[in-house]
């Protein structure tokens, strides 16, 4: 215990980005246990930041869940502000909850179908393949809300036809997207995790 008090990176927020363990620890245990599925590893977030880079932009995090890559990649671009926009209220709670504890201001967490965002008031864009789980039961976070192969349709053509409009040099980070998940006029700038991870560039 005294070491831990004479140690301030072992009691501040920082502790919590020694690791994905230390960083899910944030959340209550029902939601750690989704983690490695559903919740963004540090290591993504921190590959995605360095390819959007830490300037003034905006990024938004479509279907953001607890908020753990907005979180973390906040905490390694504190110049970028994100937000994350998420349909289960109770998961926008655990990242409000999880973003008071660390301490992290450079967030905004909206409660809301992505559909009802306007996607060209931000500057890039984050997409851990939100759309999957109506397509596959293991895929899914819980069963509160409808899911389908039509709603899968109709999200992927919303998506296509907001990114189509962004301006050139618009950036987007994938995470475990399927093909045909992206607007043409995106070019595949690089690629990481076997191929899902990757980092596309508007022409």
């Amino acid at each position: 215990m005294a070491e831990n008090m004479m140690d301030p990176h072992l009691t501040s927020p920082n502790r919590y980005y020694r690791s994905d363990d230390h960083f899910n620890a944030v959340y209550p245990p029902a939601m750690r246990m989704l983690a490695s599925q559903h919740w963004t590893p540090l290591r993504i977030a921190r590959e995605a930041m360095d390819f959007i880079g830490n300037d003034n932009s905006s990024v938004l995090d479509i279907g953001s869940g607890v908020g753990k890559f907005c979180l973390s990649a906040a905490h390694y671009a504190p110049n970028v502000k994100f937000t994350g926009v998420e349909q289960r209220q109770y998961l926008v709670h655990h990242a409000q909850k999880a973003q008071k504890e660390l301490q992290i201001g450079n967030v905004t967490f909206v409660h809301a179908n992505f559909t009802d965002i306007d996607l060209l008031a931000y500057d890039h864009f984050y997409f851990f393949n939100s759309f999957f789980e109506h397509l596959h039961e293991n895929g899914r976070i819980d069963n509160h809300i409808e899911h389908s192969e039509a709603m899968y349709d109709h999200y992927v053509n919303i998506l296509y036809g907001a990114l189509a409009k962004t301006l050139p040099g618009t950036k987007l980070v994938t995470y475990h997207s399927l093909p045909g998940e992206l607007p043409k006029g995106f070019e595949l700038v690089r690629s990481g995790e076997k191929g899902d991870l990757r980092f596309w560039r508007k022409v």
